[in-house]
């Protein structure tokens, strides 16, 4: 062979392997996400978190402002959908099918507050995660009328129905995949409370069924989708002030107390459940939690200054900046 042959051989054999090396490899294709980012957000008081894979980027709320902006592994925030009038604090949010989700409410602390909108306002924006446009808005408050409102949580069953909670009227909502006809899904009284926030976390089992939280006792209930007026409450230790939570491998990482994250386990499909552990370091006012490769994490929000500016009547309390994520640590067995 020729020197010239065997340089245009070596030549091949070099671009085959770059061809090679263009494919999808899940341990050098996984993102890379520090234990805690901090970012700063002028005023957002976020109460929702979720990840957009496509963007590579988490994805938060505004209670203050309605508006949604993005959140990098660095830290940098970019405001993404800040123009749309009608949502007047957003509040839970979900990335599902290329789309954002995002729940409405109003507990009269947002710069779009009104006398006509404060605990009146239940709602499921979407918009297209590309571009930001809206695609639909659903006024689920008008579902249920001569009720005080807050759209606070939402899960997607298998088929793409979307489930939201509300935290002070004691329904569940359904918004079916083909968006045709929105309804209430289940009405029931175990979903009342004397004072606080009612339903609030809610998320899908591939069993057919649903588990909620109900904040102001800490009990988690299970809801069967082909019977939904079959509501169980599943027993096991309170969980004060649970707020969001994500269900993976069949365990639950409940946000609870303001300040910690608990994960539970049920061995007799969520009947009775047991804490597993509990992770307390460096969560404060914290909210809910999304899953991201298999890591949990969960929104630093501010929260309970958001409930002290409404007890006051007075937003102008809401003045911070500083906010941040924190992955879920393993390792703090309990015993219960």
């Amino acid at each position: 062979m020729t020197i010239f042959c065997k340089k245009i051989s070596f030549l091949f054999l070099m671009a085959g392997s770059f061809v090679a090396c263009d494919t999808y490899d899940p341990e050098f294709n996984e993102t890379t996400l520090p234990e805690r980012i901090t970012f700063t957000a002028p005023r957002q008081y976020p109460e929702g978190i979720a990840y957009a894979p496509s963007l590579d980027k988490f994805v938060i709320s505004s209670i203050t402002q309605g508006k949604v902006g993005f959140v990098d592994h660095n830290g940098r925030y970019e405001d993404f959908i800040q123009r749309d009038t009608s949502l007047i604090s957003a509040i839970g949010l979900k990335v599902y099918n290329g789309k954002l989700y995002v729940c409405n409410g109003d507990q009269g602390v947002s710069t779009k507050s009104k006398a006509s909108t404060t605990l009146k306002t239940a709602g499921l924006f979407v918009y297209d995660l590309a571009t930001g446009n809206n695609l639909a808005r659903y006024d689920l408050a008008a579902l249920y009328p001569d009720s005080n409102h807050f759209a606070n949580d939402e899960a997607f069953d298998d088929k793409g129905n979307a489930y939201v909670t509300d935290s002070f009227a004691p329904v569940i909502y359904v918004v079916p995949a083909d968006t045709t006809k929105p309804r209430v899904f289940v009405q029931s009284p175990l979903f009342t409370g004397a004072t606080g926030f009612n339903l609030n976390g809610i998320v899908y089992h591939s069993d057919n069924f649903l588990i909620v939280a109900k904040s102001n006792d800490g009990t988690l209930f299970k809801v069967n989708l082909n019977n939904p007026s079959l509501i169980n409450q599943i027993v096991g230790p309170a969980l004060p002030s649970a707020d969001g939570m994500v269900l993976h491998e069949n365990d639950l990482y409940v946000v609870n107390s303001r300040n910690r994250v608990t994960r539970v386990r049920s061995d007799d499909n969520w009947s009775t459940f047991k804490i597993v552990e509990t992770d307390s370091n460096g969560y404060d006012q914290a909210t809910t939690n999304v899953v991201v490769d298999g890591r949990i994490f969960t929104l630093n929000a501010r929260i309970g200054e958001v409930g002290a500016a409404v007890s006051a009547n007075n937003p102008n309390q809401l003045q911070a900046s500083e906010y941040s994520i924190q992955q879920f640590r393993s390792g703090v067995l309990q015993n219960n």
